[in-house]
């Protein structure tokens, strides 16, 4: 074999190698593409002539403690078009626009669409889709959607809350355990040609999804509407700004009704303002006057530094505190403990608190859950405001006393309302018993728990006895009783902060009323707190009767026998001491043949009571500091001679009361 033939053999096999190689490579790839990625091409191909919409998931139910649904997911049609399919879009549009009251300009600009799928609108009325339907309109295509849904409408709404049309929770329980409720979503799988045509029967494939869990609350559906019934009726009589009521077992913690005033519907949320969803209960902190004197008692007996009975001079209503006056309703002599509870005197619990000191009543308070958040499942939940003892001057103590200077949550004053109730144990207050799957599994339940015992049985006892003694005949909350059941409770009204003086104001109060029946053995706490009433401001006139009622109620709903035999006799309460009337200016007349001005009565007023007063009479007032009025010259009623100066001073009236 000669060398051109040697050369030629080379090539070949070099040749026949290379295309081993090749082929190899190809069928290495081909393997790889068909055997190892098969799913994954099988899914583009799909891709290529499916179109996958999700659709929104199923929600969990909502159920109260009696097995009544509260919130649900209903089916309700959702309407789609696919342009390509659609004969006539300008009689599409006109049908569409007047059936589901939609702007013809964008249901132009959807059918003029290349997009094979197109939402028209989600989640119709009944009657909505029955007009649709009975059109029989080419293209225009249903399917079946979840929609929230809550039955008793504004029952329990700012508890509840709502979900937007994700549908993810906005507000409420709906928030709070949004991604235990939210379920699984479904799809829905449209055939389609290459040019977006439906192919096949025309019919989607669809996937509902799963629900998700369910919630079961300690929440009662009948109280519930009992609560909200008569604190609409109170806010409205009263021409109140607001108004908030909480009702709760006091040996378990249980809340059995959560209401807020003014509310919503959240079936139709939008229509409503933001400040109609808040939870005012958990949400809104307030001076809580003189139902802290309470907690200030239950403290003192606790260190056995008072007995109900040890007598307290009450200076005949006048006592001075770190440069600032403090003034009882009455000029009481000497009371008793128990007597400055019933009476609720300033005096008798600023004597008190001095008794227990700063670091001490600041351990009971914090021990009876205030300055602190109590747990219960709902967002937006204010610590309230409790100052360190350090910070607290000689004023501040006295003012803490009798429920100045400090904020408390609806929810912390009936949870620790409860602790007296229960002995002077603290349950943690919740609002979810069980948290269900959709296979009926419990994934998470709650039982009663006790936080701590804050007080001993005994003196928890003794307290729940005076807090009687408040509304019987002489107390301050008489208008509280209920027939049948004898009612330990306590009345308080506080003053609102003034935004323009940054003092207290002098016609804005939150009036409330805190207590449990029956006394002897408590089925029910419950709080009744109305902000800015404008026909009466006094605890015991405002918020006391909204207590009898709901508890008289609920009591009957509940079939707790009664414990004593009716009373008939109800006496009006006393004014609570803490509760401070509104100051009026008083403007002396001139007496006759009398050309000179006289000063008008100015104590007590504030910097922008002043101003209007001037402008009312034309007198030209030297105004000092800031805050109310503690000194004036000339006095109320003196003559006001020509080139005299005539002033006031100001200051912050902390711990002031009339």
């Amino acid at each position: 074999m000669n060398g051109r033939e040697k050369w030629l053999l080379l090539r070949i096999r070099l040749f026949g190698l290379l295309f081993l190689a090749a082929f190899t490579l190809v069928a290495v790839r081909a393997y790889h593409l068909q055997v190892r990625r098969q799913d994954d091409w099988v899914k583009r191909a799909e891709r290529q002539h499916q179109r996958v919409i999700p659709l929104t998931p199923q929600r969990g139910t909502i159920y109260d403690r009696n097995g009544e649904e509260l919130a649900l997911s209903i089916e309700t049609d959702s309407i789609y078009v696919n342009p390509a399919e659609v004969d006539n879009p300008a009689r599409v549009v006109d049908y569409l626009a007047d059936a589901l009251h939609l702007p013809k300009k964008g249901l132009k600009a959807k059918l003029k669409s290349k997009k094979s799928f197109l939402w028209i609108k989600r989640q119709v009325s009944p009657q909505e889709s029955e007009l649709v339907r009975a059109m029989d309109l080419p293209g225009v295509h249903f399917t079946k959607e979840h929609k929230r849904y809550y039955p008793n409408g504004e029952l329990g709404a700012q508890v509840l809350g709502f979900t937007g049309l994700d549908p993810h929770g906005l507000e409420g329980l709906e928030l709070k355990f949004d991604a235990q409720i939210l379920g699984e979503g479904g799809y829905l799988v449209t055939e389609r040609d290459n040019r977006g045509r439906s192919i096949g029967s025309g019919d989607p494939l669809v996937n509902q999804g799963r629900f998700g869990a369910s919630l079961h609350l300690t929440l009662d559906k009948n109280i519930q509407y009992i609560a909200e019934q008569e604190l609409e009726a109170a806010v409205k009589e009263q021409k109140a700004r607001a108004g908030t009521v909480v009702v709760l077992e006091p040996k378990t913690g249980k809340i059995l009704a959560m209401a807020s005033q003014p509310d919503f519907n959240p079936n139709s949320f939008a229509r409503y303002r933001p400040k109609n969803y808040r939870n005012r209960a958990v949400a809104d902190a307030y001076e809580p006057g003189s139902t802290m004197k309470v907690f200030l008692i239950a403290a003192a007996l606790n260190e056995q530094l008072v007995t109900p009975t040890k007598q307290i001079d009450c200076e005949k209503g006048v006592y001075r505190v770190g440069g600032k006056v403090i003034h009882d309703h009455h000029p009481y002599d000497k009371l008793s403990v128990s007597e400055v509870l019933k009476f609720s005197s300033n005096i008798g619990a600023a004597k008190i608190g001095k008794a227990l000191e700063r670091e001490r009543f600041y351990n009971y308070l914090t021990e009876f859950g205030f300055g602190q958040v109590s747990g219960i499942e709902v967002p937006g939940e204010s610590r309230g405001l409790l100052r360190t003892p350090d910070e607290w001057f000689e004023v501040d103590l006295a003012a803490i006393s009798f429920g100045q200077g400090l904020m408390v949550t609806p929810m912390q004053l009936a949870t620790a309302t409860a602790a007296i109730a229960n002995g002077g144990y603290l349950m943690q207050p919740y609002l979810v018993e069980k948290v269900v799957d959709s296979y009926g599994q419990v994934i998470e339940s709650k039982r009663p728990r006790v936080e701590r015992q804050v007080v001993s049985e005994t003196v928890a006892h003794e307290v729940a006895k005076i807090m009687i003694t408040a509304t019987e005949a002489g107390g301050t909350g008489t208008l509280a009783t209920v027939p049948g059941y004898e009612v330990a409770g306590k009345t308080g009204t506080a003053q609102k902060v003034d935004p323009v003086t940054g003092g207290y104001s002098a016609d804005k109060r939150l009036s409330s009323f805190v207590g449990f029946v029956p006394a002897e053995d408590p089925q029910l706490v419950i709080l009744v707190m109305i902000d800015e009433p404008k026909e009466e401001i006094y605890g015991g006139l405002v918020a006391a009767p909204v207590f009898s009622k709901i508890a008289s109620k609920a009591l009957t709903q509940l079939q707790v026998p009664p414990t004593m035999q009716v009373r008939r006799d109800q006496h009006r309460p006393l004014p609570d001491v803490a509760e401070i009337p509104p100051i009026q200016p008083t403007v002396y007349q001139v007496p006759k043949g009398e050309n000179l001005p006289l000063m008008p009565g100015l104590l007590g007023m504030s910097f922008r009571q002043v101003l209007q007063t001037m402008e009312r009479t034309k007198l030209n007032i030297k105004l000092q500091g800031s805050g109310r009025v503690v000194a004036q010259s000339p006095r109320p009623g003196g003559t006001i001679n020509y080139g005299s100066e005539v002033w006031v001073r100001l200051e912050q009236p902390v711990a002031q009361a009339f």
